[in-house]
C-alpha cells in the first residue's frame, strides 16, 4: 500500500515509517503542507497521513483543498487537539478519521488498514485490457494468464498508464508519479522503463504507445 505522511515532526515521522515499512507499506514522507499538498494532487496514493500543525500550509488547508480538487483518497489526520469542535471540523472537511497525539503505533497501522479496506471499497481494485490483469490491492499483474515479473517503478508505471487508459500520459506526470522530486527522476529514465516494460508485453494484445509531444498511452494492439 502506498501512504503519503505528512509530518514535520522528524522523531515522530521516522517512528512512523519505521512501523509502517516494517507492516509491508511504502512511505513518501514530507514536512511542509505545501509540498504534501502538491504530493498528494499529482500522486496516487492509497491512505493520506496528515498532521495538522505544519509549515507552509496547515493541515485544515491541505485538506480543503484536497477536497475541493475532488481527491478522494482516505486521509487520517493526526493532531494535538482534542477538543470536540476541532474534530467536527476535520470531518466536516473531508478527513475520514482522526487520531489524536500521542497515540500508539499499533493503533495507529490498525486504522490505516481499516481506511484502505474503506478506500478499496470505492472502486474495483482490479484493472483488465484484454489480456493485461492488473490487482491494485495486491500490486500484482498478470499477462494472458501468467505472473509478470515487474520491478517496483515497473509496475508503477504500468499501473498509471493502465489507470489513465486510453487517456495519453505525459511524462512529466509519470516522473512525478514514480519519482516524486527525487533528482533521479528524469524523462530519459521514464523512456528506459518504458522500454522495459514493452518488451516484457511483447506478443501480447497490450501495447505501449508513445504519442509524439504528448507522453504515452496503454492500449490494445492494434492489427
Amino acid at each position: 500500500m502506498r501512504i503519503l505522511l505528512v509530518e514535520d515532526s522528524i522523531d515522530i515521522a521516522d517512528a512512523i515509517e519505521t512501523r509502517l515499512a516494517r507492516d509491508g507499506h511504502a512511505l513518501t514522507v514530507v514536512s511542509d503542507g505545501l509540498e504534501g499538498g502538491e504530493y498528494a494532487l499529482s500522486g496516487d496514493f492509497d491512505v493520506i497521513l496528515l498532521d495538522i500543525n505544519l509549515p507552509g500550509q496547515d493541515g485544515f488547508a491541505v485538506l480543503r483543498s484536497l477536497r475541493n480538487t475532488g481527491i478522494a483518497t482516505p486521509v487520517l489526520v493526526m493532531t494535538a487537539r482534542n477538543q470536540v469542535a476541532d474534530k467536527v471540523s476535520l470531518l466536516d472537511l473531508g478527513a475520514d478519521d482522526y487520531i489524536v497525539k500521542p497515540f500508539e503505533l499499533a493503533e495507529l497501522s490498525a486504522r490505516v488498514r481499516a481506511l484502505a479496506r474503506r478506500g478499496m471499497g470505492k472502486s474495483s481494485p482490479q484493472l483488465q485490457i484484454d489480456g493485461l490483469r492488473m490487482d491494485i490491492g495486491m500490486r500484482t499483474a498478470s499477462l494472458d494468464d501468467q505472473p509478470l515479473d515487474l520491478g517496483k517503478r515497473e509496475y508503477d508505471l504500468l499501473e498509471c498508464l493502465a489507470v489513465n487508459a486510453p487517456n495519453t500520459v505525459n511524462k512529466d506526470q509519470i516522473v512525478v508519479k514514480l519519482f516524486g522530486l527525487d533528482d533521479t527522476g528524469t524523462p530519459n529514465a521514464v523512456e528506459l522503463l518504458v522500454s522495459r516494460l514493452r518488451r516484457k508485453l511483447e506478443g501480447s494484445s497490450v501495447e505501449i504507445y508513445t504519442q509524439r509531444g504528448a507522453g504515452y498511452l496503454l492500449r490494445r494492439c492494434h492489427t
